[in-house]
């Protein structure tokens, strides 16, 4: 049994863990490397802790200081883990998007959270990015770890994480597959395996559907922790300098519905409970493995636990809500996730067509047999473009119509964060420009909600008259409240006859 001097010293030398039933039929061994057991839960522990000591080393963070990060919360949990040990006050700016666990953890340490959920771009003096610079520079010993272009990030698994799986391997891994955040991870422990194997190891970055770093369209994913978002009016967007894109082979898009059956179907079968990113990462270890032989490792980076996501990916509720469909036995060659690029808008009638709505057909008629399709027109669009092309479509003019940021190359639905609001042909072609007509939209209703829910009996009039229906997340129609409300019982009685 190993003993530490500190707590920081136990960060590290976490274990390799065979999948054995989760894996049955693969031709590969598969190993998982489970970071959540560094002290502070998250492979983020090895990153906070070299870049705390070379900021001390190089008298940028001095005793008394204040240590800053803008994080989607396990890298501030090991900034604050590691503050709280030497004596630093720690500020961390985030979203409170983040899972509630995280947050609790945060604070446990004696962290200061600063939530921020200014939706603009990074370069915006209301942003969480500005904000937490314009602490810094208004704090007295403040010093920013910021993670992205810290080059301590993947100097800590260059150092630690890459030769832990050379060694607990024998020198037999052949492939690595980790997500992308930051890319310190991925760039640091890929760097070294590649160094040390000769060119041999294949390093695979798993990444979000809709993440920019495999071609996506920058939109907002429900994994928190992977992956890069692009805001629609970003004018430039700057890759963070931890990742090292020459050592990534290549990427494998996952979708969110596809990670998150991941980790729960590994719960279920395997008795490990890892995090939302781990999802992604097993995902497309899964699909690798399917191509490969006996001679072939495979290890999987899991960078955090479940244990921090038990109100979100873990959770039925939570799964409705937003429109997830039930878990299930994930197919690995599933059409989103063999065409390497995902399905385009319109390929199935619905994302979740392959999977029953969480709670669907227990309580009576859902809120998805009352939608009705969202047609959209962008922000910029001439008014007079997309009033030519509703019609071309059939809308007539009191139809409900999506106002939504602007996407090149849209890989799926929008995402709640891309509406802007809702208009009809009838206000568009009265309006100067198109966010003009928009009107304010109501709450956000998973397509498996039953009309007795919660969510849709408090849908007040003063909230809006049309809510976004959504599917895996994505708005995959609209409803009226007047057609779920005031009289749900009598609603659903009407729908049924």
């Amino acid at each position: 049994m190993a003993s530490y001097e500190s707590v920081l010293d136990s960060i590290g030398a976490t274990p390799l863990l065979r999948l054995t039933r989760s894996a049955a039929g693969l031709r590969p061994r598969v190993y998982v490397k489970p970071e959540w057991q560094n002290p502070g839960g998250s492979v983020k522990d090895r990153a906070a802790l070299s870049m705390l000591r070379r900021a001390e080393a190089e008298g940028e963070l001095r005793p008394g200081g204040t240590v800053v990060e803008v994080t989607s919360g396990n890298t501030g949990i090991g900034l604050a883990l590691a503050a709280a040990h030497l004596g630093y006050r720690a500020v961390v700016f985030t979203s409170s998007t983040i899972a509630q666990e995280k947050r609790a953890q945060l604070t446990a340490y004696g962290a200061e959270l600063r939530l921020v959920d200014a939706f603009v771009p990074k370069d915006h003096p209301d942003s969480v990015h500005a904000q937490g610079r314009r602490f810094v520079a208004e704090t007295p010993g403040a010093w920013f770890a910021h993670q992205y272009d810290n080059p301590a990030n993947p100097a800590a698994h260059y150092a630690t994480t890459g030769p832990e799986i050379w060694t607990d391997t024998e020198g037999t891994v052949t492939h690595f597959v980790a997500t992308v955040g930051t890319g310190g991870t991925i760039s640091g422990t890929g760097r070294y395996l590649k160094e040390v194997s000769g060119g041999r190891v294949r390093v695979t970055g798993a990444d979000p559907l809709t993440s920019a770093y495999s071609g996506g369209d920058g939109s907002q994913k429900y994994i928190e922790g992977a992956g890069h978002f692009v805001h629609p009016e970003t004018v430039q967007d700057l890759w963070p300098q931890s990742l090292d894109t020459t050592v990534i082979d290549d990427y494998a898009p996952v979708g969110d519905q596809s990670a998150i059956d991941a980790v729960r179907w590994l719960a279920r079968t395997e008795g490990i409970l890892a995090g939302g990113s781990s999802g992604v990462a097993l995902a497309a270890a899964f699909r690798l493995a399917e191509h490969l032989t006996e001679d072939d490792t495979v290890v999987v980076l899991l960078p955090d636990s479940g244990r921090s996501y038990l109100s979100t990916y873990f959770d039925d509720a939570w799964l409705t809500a937003n429109g997830f469909t039930a878990p299930t036995a994930p197919h690995w060659s599933r059409a989103e996730n063999a065409a390497g690029t995902g399905e385009g808008i319109g390929t199935r009638a619905a994302a979740g067509a392959e999977g029953r709505a969480v709670g669907a057909g227990e309580d009576g008629p859902t809120v998805g047999a009352y939608a009705t399709p969202a047609p959209y027109v962008e922000r910029g669009e001439a008014v007079a473009d997309a009033v030519r092309r509703l019609a071309a479509a059939g809308l007539a003019d009191d139809d409900v119509v999506l106002v939504v940021h602007p996407r090149d190359g849209r890989v799926l639905a929008p995402h709640p964060s891309d509406v802007i609001g809702w208009t009809t042909p009838a206000r568009l072609r009265g309006a100067v420009t198109v966010a003009e007509a928009a009107r304010r939209v109501g709450p956000k209703l998973g397509r498996g909600l039953a009309l007795t829910h919660p969510a849709v009996t408090a849908w007040a009039e003063a909230d809006g008259e049309v809510a976004l229906v959504l599917d895996q997340g994505r708005v995959a129609g609209t409803v009226a409240r007047r057609r779920l409300r005031p009289q749900p019982v009598q609603r659903a009685a009407e729908h049924a006859g």
